[in-house]
């Protein structure tokens, strides 16, 4: 049951999250962020959220995280607002690496195929 729970706070945090950084963080250091992912702890207190970029650049990294780190608050603040939680989740925000993780073994599975 407490699955359930956890399973439907994620899809919500990560539905909201979305709104959140299209329409209420103007920094351009997070225009083109997608959250791919979000795990919630069994007690619902801490969020990690997962998101993805384009750019394939170590600077565009870098400046997305500190874009996202500076916009924490105002996300969590905004989370408290939409969410129906008694407690508003501490949040962190991580690059996902699953993207370039599949385009590594895709190209792997390309160059097997013309040996």
């Amino acid at each position: 049951m407490a699955n359930h729970r956890i399973g439907r706070v994620s899809q919500e945090i990560q539905k909201e999250v979305n709104d959140i950084l299209q329409k209420r963080v103007k920094d351009p250091r997070v225009a083109n962020v997608n959250i791919t992912d979000v795990r919630v702890t069994g007690d619902l207190q801490q969020a990690t959220i997962f998101y993805s970029i384009l750019s394939d650049k170590a600077s565009d990294r870098e400046r997305t995280q500190l874009g996202l780190d500076k916009a924490s608050g105002l996300v969590r603040s905004e989370l408290g607002k939409r969410l129906t939680l008694y407690k508003t989740p501490e949040i962190s925000f991580e690059r996902d690496a699953s993207v370039e993780y599949g385009s590594h073994i895709d190209e792997l599975l390309r160059n097997l195929n013309k040996d």
